[in-house]
């Protein structure tokens, strides 16, 4: 179950939000509190928190200012909210393959993908994987293009000796219902630069921040932040258990690589050998009520009316229809359950 139920921290955070009234108000300490946490933890300047991470992707490339139709590189695998937050905000998406062993945007396929209307680039941290930020941050710098590194999968993960979010002119995070951190909506945004901060702000404000936070779910975020560690810690080690249980049918299922010194799972992806194998076990997965499922079905079908593409995208047509995912609560039980986990995914390979 998540969140977990009867966590004592949070029904404390609660109940103080109740006895010092600040769960109605649109002003309070909790709000303040959460932006000062979150811009210490990554280290950057300033934290603006909003109603969610896909609205967070919206704010941070109105913050640009960039001219209407200017172009926005990202993954042709990633969150489908992305695709549209970019369509929203005036701007044309453009469509780069991904690292098929990391699911993320391929560094590598950037410098292709860029024209002279090319202002941002969104790099997402995805099912365990994490993209290469350092290369991603020269190549953009060598052109004079933003970064927002979207690390709405990925709190709490450590990406090239910074934390998930704060390598770019901007970041992104996510309190959503089923997010490592949770408020049942939420997210925010992270930057070291006061202008991105300024537009941001502006762009919100219609008489009173038009996609807030509130503070009741500020106040139930604090004590989540606080076991965060703790908790990633305790997903990657039932998660290595997991992987070495497997490590003999990856020709089958091949896992993510994870190359984040110290990484977050809100999924953890396997690379199926084909797509009906894929579905397969989706289909067996939801009889049997495992907490496995399909991944992200990627744009690469969209039309050219809505988007460039650059290069077949092989990568993100095999993601799309061949990703298996793994929910993170279970990570979170105890050995014999992993054990167990193990054991239905081999039973259920040779089902086929």
């Amino acid at each position: 179950m998540w969140p977990i139920a009867n966590d004592p921290a949070i029904r404390e955070a609660l109940l103080c939000a109740y006895e010092d009234g600040s769960w109605g108000r649109y002003h309070g300490p909790n709000v303040e509190r959460l932006e000062e946490v979150l811009a210490e933890m990554h280290g950057v300047k300033h934290a603006m928190v909003c109603a969610s991470g896909t609205i967070a992707v919206q704010i941070a490339l109105r913050s640009l200012n960039a001219q209407d139709g200017s172009e926005v590189i990202l993954a042709a695998y990633d969150f489908p909210g992305n695709f549209r937050a970019i369509q929203d905000a005036g701007l044309f998406p453009v469509l780069a393959d991904i690292d098929p062993n990391t699911w993320c945007l391929d560094a590598g396929n950037i410098e292709a993908a860029i024209s002279k209307s090319t202002v941002a680039i969104i790099v997402s941290h995805l099912h365990g994987g994490t993209a290469a930020m350092r290369q991603v941050n020269e190549i953009a710098a060598a052109h004079g293009i933003a970064v927002i590194e979207d690390a709405c999968q990925a709190t709490g993960a450590i990406v090239e000796g910074k934390w998930a979010g704060s390598s770019g002119e901007l970041g992104v995070l996510s309190f959503g219902g089923s997010k490592l951190v949770t408020a049942g909506r939420g997210g925010a945004i992270l930057t070291d630069r006061d202008d991105l901060l300024q537009r941001a702000k502006i762009y919100c404000e219609r008489g009173n921040h038009a996609f807030p936070l509130s503070e009741l779910q500020a106040a139930v975020i604090l004590p989540q932040l606080e076991q965060l560690e703790i908790r990633n810690q305790k997903r990657s080690k039932s998660l290595s258990l997991l992987r070495k249980k497997l490590t003999d049918i990856e020709s089958v299922l091949r896992p993510v690589v994870c190359s984040s010194e110290h990484p977050a799972f809100y999924k953890h992806a396997w690379l199926c050998e084909s797509s009906q194998r894929a579905q397969h076990l989706t289909q067996l997965a939801i009889r049997d009520q495992v907490p496995l499922g399909e991944g992200f079905r990627g744009f690469y079908k969209r039309p050219s009316s809505q988007t460039r593409k650059v290069g077949l995208l092989q990568h993100s047509r095999d993601a799309a229809s061949r990703t298996l995912l793994l929910h993170h609560p279970v990570l979170l039980q105890d050995e014999m359950v992993i054990d167990w986990l193990a054991t239905w995914l081999r039973c259920a390979i040779s089902e086929e």
